[in-house]
């Protein structure tokens, strides 16, 4: 009965991180501070609760370039076309990221401006509205998720090693054993990578209700609150190509 001890860790092991990884979905999903469900977004709002401060970094560019204050070449680089208005916050996070030159290529601004107290005062303001979730919640969940991964991983070792201690007549136990924590671990692997961690990952409940409840933008008609809502693919090949160089 070797094997015993290891199954019992096996057991703590995938049972620790199932139980925190839905301490991180109740926690992601609990409403915080007041109710959005009749609020309406702004696209800045929407382009965070759809795709993070990447996709308000992108939108920002993107409406610069559109109105010919930016250039965003399909090389990847960023060319201030006009620096004489004032703009909004993101729009002064983007200046000051390219630099005095006026000339940066795009992959080094968008991290930048991604972090930039600008956006971190929009992500915060959503938070406060109910409508993201922290950054604290996200980062629960991601260890979660990995800590699930990470027994589900150590009991398909320990199960292994177990089944190799015993004689082959007597393995049918230690499988059937080793088999629970590794198909619980599986499951909730599943739900927190393919359905909990995704859907949470920026919009609260709340939040993903205003989204779903926009309508579906044409890039041709709405062409920033298309990108917003579903991201860089809706943009013509060249700035596609800008973004992502």
């Amino acid at each position: 009965m070797i094997w015993v001890p290891l199954l019992l860790v096996a057991f703590v092991v995938a049972g620790v991180g199932c139980v925190r990884v839905c301490r991180a979905a109740l926690a992601a999903a609990r409403p915080h501070g007041s109710s959005g469900g009749t609020e309406e977004l702004t696209v800045c709002e929407a382009a965070y609760l759809a795709g993070g401060p990447f996709r308000v970094t992108d939108l920002t560019l993107v409406s610069m370039h559109r109105a010919r204050r930016l250039l965003l070449a399909h090389t990847g680089w960023a060319t201030v076309l006009d620096a004489s208005g004032a703009g909004d916050e993101l729009e002064r996070a983007v200046l000051g990221a390219i630099g005095p030159g006026g000339q940066s290529p795009v992959p080094a601004v968008r991290p930048v401006v991604a972090a930039a107290e600008s956006v971190r005062r929009l992500a915060e303001g959503l938070v406060d509205r109910g409508l993201a979730v922290s950054e604290e919640a996200r980062r629960e969940m991601a260890a979660g998720v990995r800590a699930v991964r990470a027994g589900f991983l150590l009991t398909l070792l320990l199960g292994t090693v177990a089944a190799l201690l015993v004689p082959a007549g007597e393995r049918a136990p230690v499988v059937a054993g080793f088999a629970l924590p590794l198909v619980g671990s599986g499951l909730c692997l599943l739900i927190g990578g393919i359905e909990v961690y995704p859907y949470t990952r920026w919009a609260s409940p709340a939040g993903q209700r205003l989204l779903s409840g926009l309508s579906p933008a044409d890039p041709l008609t709405d062409p920033l609150t298309a990108l917003a809502t579903r991201g860089p693919a809706v943009l013509e090949p060249e700035l596609r190509a800008a973004l992502h160089a």
